[in-house]
C-alpha cells in the first residue's frame, strides 16, 4: 500500500513535498529545485512503459544485478506493476534512514552532490515518452525511481552515496561545467518535450557534442562527476570475471543491463584512475569498472578527496575558485571563513598568498556560521586583506596574546603601522579584534586605514572600515558557502519538463484505450478471463489494430491478457514492419512465455 498519504511539509510558495525529517533539513536553496510529483498526471500509456521496463528489468537483473537490489525493490516500496510514489517511498526510505524528493530534471552537480549529504535522493518525476523506452539523456523516474533507489538498501553503499555527496558539494566547478551543465539540460528538456522539431534537437546535440570535445582542464566537479558516472551510474562489484551490477544507468537500461555484460564491453579494475576518464552520455560505454565491494569505493573516495582544494587549500585552491567565476570559500589558518566571488590574488616567490580580494556580496564566517555583523549587509562590495607574517616578527598574529600585541603596539584605539613580510603595508586606527573559540586572532577592525602594496592602493580610508583577515595561510577552498543563510541562493526557475500538456484527440483516444486496460487487469487478478472480459479486450486490440497500427506496447499487453493468435499474429507483423523495436516486442514475448 504504496499510495497511503502522509503529511505535507511546505515548500516555496504552493509546492508541498511529503513529510519526512530528512526534508525539513533540507535549505532553501535546495528545496527551490523540488516539484511536486503531480502523480495523477501520468498517463495509462506512461504507466505501461513502467511496467514493461520493470518486468523487462527485474527478469534480467535478478540474474546479473548486485544481490541487494532485489530487496532494495522491495524495501523501497517500489512496485514492478505502478510507478512509484514519493508519499509511499518516503514513508519506507524512512526506515532505512532516507528520503526521496521529485526534483525538476537536470539540477546542477553540486545541488545534486549535497542532496546526496543529507541522504535525501533526487527523483526526476518525468518518464520517458514510449518512442525512449530503452534509454533516455533525461533524467527520469525509472532511472532514479528504479535505478538509485533500491542499492541503497546495502547500509555500506548508502553510506558511499552519502559521503560521495558531502565531498562533491564541495568540488570546484569552472565555467566550462556550467556551460556544458546547461547545454544537457537543454537538450534533455527538448527531447522529452511534446512537438520539438528535429531540427532544434539536432542543434543542441551539436552544442552539446562540441562542449564535450573541447579540450580543457578538467575541473574538480568535473573529475567527481566521472567518479559518479563510472560507480554510481555505471558501475559493477564482484570481480572481472563475474560482475554484478550496481550503477543506476545499468539497473534502470533496457539495452545497457544486457549490453555491459558482453566480452565486448572492458572491465577494468576501479581505481582512482576512474576520475581521469571521461564518458559520452549518448553512447553505450566501452569500458566499465569494477570495485570488490562496495567498503573500495570508499577507499578510493578518501585518495580522491586528498588531492581536492577542500584539503589542500593553499594558491591552487584559490585560483581554482577565481576561475571558476562562481561562489566559493576560503578558510584560513585561524579559522575565518570567507564567501564569496574570488576575483585576485597575490603571491610571492615561494607562492604563498600574501593578498586575495572578492567582489560584490561577501560573508565572513566560523565553523560553518556567519561571523555576527559580517553579513552581505556589511561587505557588499566584496573583501579583501593581507595574509602571511609581519615583517621581522617570528610569532604570527593569529597566535600572539595580549602580551604580544602589546609588544608590538597593537592597542585597541590607537593608530598602528605594520608591514607583512610580503611588503604590504596596513596603517590606521586600531578599533578591535575577534577571537576564535581556541583564543586566536582571525579579524582585525581598523578605522581610517590605507593598504599599499609597491605603488599601489590596495585599500583607503574613502572605503570605509577595513575589515583585516587574520591568517597565516589558506587551509581549505571549496565551492559554495561556508553559511548558506548567509546568501539568497533561491534563483533557480523550474521548467516545464514533465507539465501536463493538452492531448489532440488521438492521443486521447490511444490513452483511453491504454486505461480501459490497465483497468481491467488492476480489476481482474485470476488467470483465466471470463468470455465476456475477453471479447471486451478482443474489441479494444482491433480499435487500435486499426487506428493505431504503429503502436507495439499496448497491442503486447493485450496478448499478455488474453493469448490470443490474432493479436500474436499482429505483433509479428509489427516486428517485420518496424525492425527497430522488434526486439523490444521479442523481450515482452519472451516475458510472457516464461510467466
Amino acid at each position: 500500500m504504496i499510495e497511503e498519504i502522509t503529511p505535507l511539509t511546505p515548500i516555496k510558495g504552493s509546492i508541498e513535498i511529503e513529510s519526512n525529517e530528512l526534508l525539513d533539513r533540507l535549505p532553501p536553496h535546495l528545496k527551490q529545485y523540488i516539484k511536486p510529483q503531480n502523480y495523477e498526471h501520468y498517463t495509462a500509456m506512461n504507466q505501461a512503459v513502467w511496467r514493461y521496463v520493470m518486468r523487462k528489468n527485474v527478469d534480467y537483473l535478478s540474474i546479473v544485478a548486485h544481490e541487494s537490489y532485489l530487496d532494495g525493490l522491495e524495501q523501497t516500496g517500489i512496485s514492478i506493476d505502478k510507478i512509484p510514489s514519493m508519499y509511499g517511498m518516503n514513508r519506507i526510505l524512512k526506515e532505512i534512514g532516507w528520503a526521496a524528493v521529485a526534483v525538476d530534471g537536470f539540477i546542477p552537480p553540486n545541488a545534486f552532490m549535497e542532496f546526496q549529504a543529507y541522504k535525501v535522493l533526487v527523483i526526476a518525476s518525468d518518464i520517458r515518452q514510449l518512442e525512449n523506452i530503452e534509454y533516455t539523456p533525461a533524467p527520469d523516474i525509472i532511472h532514479e525511481g528504479a535505478g538509485h533507489a533500491p542499492i541503497i538498501a546495502s547500509p555500506d553503499y548508502a553510506e558511499y552515496l552519502r559521503r560521495f555527496g558531502e565531498i562533491g558539494a564541495k568540488a570546484i566547478s569552472s565555467a566550462h561545467d556550467m556551460e556544458m551543465y546547461e547545454a544537457v539540460r537543454t537538450l534533455s528538456i527538448l527531447k522529452e518535450a511534446e512537438g520539438i522539431s528535429k531540427e532544434k534537437i539536432e542543434t543542441a546535440e551539436k552544442k552539446v557534442e562540441a562542449l564535450q570535445n573541447k579540450k580543457v582542464t578538467p575541473s574538480e566537479i568535473a573529475l567527481v562527476r566521472n567518479l559518479h558516472w563510472w560507480t554510481v551510474e555505471y558501475g559493477m562489484v564482484g570481480t572481472i570475471e563475474d560482475p554484478k551490477i550496481y550503477g543506476a544507468g545499468l539497473l534502470s537500461s533496457i539495452g545497457e543491463s544486457e549490453w555491459c555484460m558482453k566480452k565486448e564491453v572492458k572491465k577494468i579494475p576501479y581505481s582512482i584512475a576512474a576520475a581521469y576518464q571521461n564518458f559520452d552520455i549518448t553512447k553505450p560505454q566501452p569500458q566499465l569498472y569494477v570495485t570488490p565491494d562496495f567498503a573500495f569505493l570508499q577507499q578510493v573516495l578518501e585518495e580522491f578527496a586528498n588531492t581536492m582544494a577542500v584539503r589542500k587549500g593553499g594558491w591552487r585552491g584559490l585560483n581554482k575558485l577565481i576561475e571558476s567565476k562562481q561562489m566559493g570559500t576560503i578558510e584560513l589558518s585561524a579559522g575565518l571563513q570567507v564567501s564569496g566571488v574570488f576575483t585576485r590574488m597575490i603571491k610571492n616567490e615561494d607562492n604563498e598568498i600574501v593578498y586575495f580580494e572578492t567582489e560584490r556580496e561577501t560573508a565572513l564566517a566560523y565553523r560553518e556560521t556567519e561571523v555576527i555583523g559580517h553579513g552581505v549587509s556589511r561587505h557588499q562590495n566584496g573583501f579583501r586583506s593581507p595574509l602571511g607574517k609581519l615583517k621581522g616578527i617570528n610569532l604570527a598574529i593569529e597566535n600572539m596574546g595580549p602580551r604580544d600585541l602589546a609588544a608590538y603596539d597593537f592597542y585597541d584605539g590607537k593608530p598602528i603601522e605594520f608591514e607583512f613580510e610580503s611588503g604590504i603595508r596596513v596603517k590606521g586606527m586600531n578599533v578591535t579584534g575577534m577571537r576564535n573559540l581556541k583564543g586566536e586572532l582571525m579579524l582585525i577592525q581598523f578605522k581610517n586605514c590605507k593598504v599599499t602594496y609597491k605603488n599601489e592602493i590596495l585599500f583607503s580610508p574613502e572605503d570605509g572600515d577595513f575589515d583585516m583577515a587574520v591568517g597565516k595561510e589558506i587551509v581549505s577552498a571549496f565551492a559554495g558557502a561556508a553559511d548558506y543563510l548567509s546568501f539568497n541562493l533561491v534563483e533557480h526557475e523550474l521548467s516545464t519538463l514533465g507539465d501536463v500538456t493538452e492531448m489532440g484527440e488521438e492521443e486521447k483516444k490511444l490513452n483511453g484505450f491504454y486505461s480501459a486496460v490497465r483497468t481491467y487487469r488492476l480489476e481482474h487478478t485470476a488467470p483465466y478471463l471470463s468470455s465476456k472480459g475477453r471479447d471486451k479486450l478482443l474489441e479494444i486490440f482491433k480499435k487500435v489494430k486499426r487506428n493505431f497500427s504503429n503502436d507495439w506496447l499496448l497491442p503486447l499487453e493485450l496478448y499478455e491478457l488474453t493469448k490470443n493468435y490474432e493479436i500474436l499474429d499482429h505483433l509479428k507483423s509489427l516486428q517485420e514492419k518496424r525492425p527497430e523495436i522488434a526486439h523490444l516486442i521479442e523481450g515482452g514475448l519472451g516475458l510472457i512465455k516464461k510467466e
